[in-house]
């Protein structure tokens, strides 16, 4: 489901302009686009996607260290969520860090033509409704 599919009063203002602009490649804009709603609530859902954000910054910058870090550190913040949370498939986001993380650290040459940044489209269907960040 693309984000235009899933309705604005469900998922928050920030949230769905950092989607957008991360799925136009935007990856700087989308972190800043989510940064002031994550000083506010503190959520570290949103500071693991601003995270994940991050290290595609550092994918377009050729810096395998920095790409590496930002997931690992995205990792630690999403590891407490449920597989599904906001409607986004945070297993498979999780799992997508890992695998990118392994391939960067064991193809130093060629791994920046051997990742891309994982699709983030919410599934409506999928909220629970008790997130803390509807509240927003």
């Amino acid at each position: 489901m693309s984000v235009d599919a899933v309705p604005v009063a469900r998922l928050p203002g920030p949230l769905l302009r950092f989607l957008e602009l991360y799925g136009a490649g935007r990856f700087w804009d989308s972190h800043e686009a989510l940064e002031k709603a994550w000083c506010r609530s503190g959520s570290d859902f949103y500071q693991g996607l601003i995270l994940y954000a991050s290290a595609w910054v550092h994918w377009e910058r050729r810096n395998a260290h920095g790409v590496r870090a930002q997931l690992k550190k995205t990792l630690g913040r999403l590891d407490a969520y449920p597989d599904v949370y906001l409607g986004i498939n945070v297993a498979e986001l999780r799992a997508h860090c890992v695998a990118v993380r392994q391939e960067v650290a064991g193809n130093p040459d060629g791994w920046p033509d051997r990742v891309a940044a994982l699709p983030l489209s919410p599934a409506v269907n999928r909220l629970r409704g008790d997130e803390v960040e509807l509240e927003d």
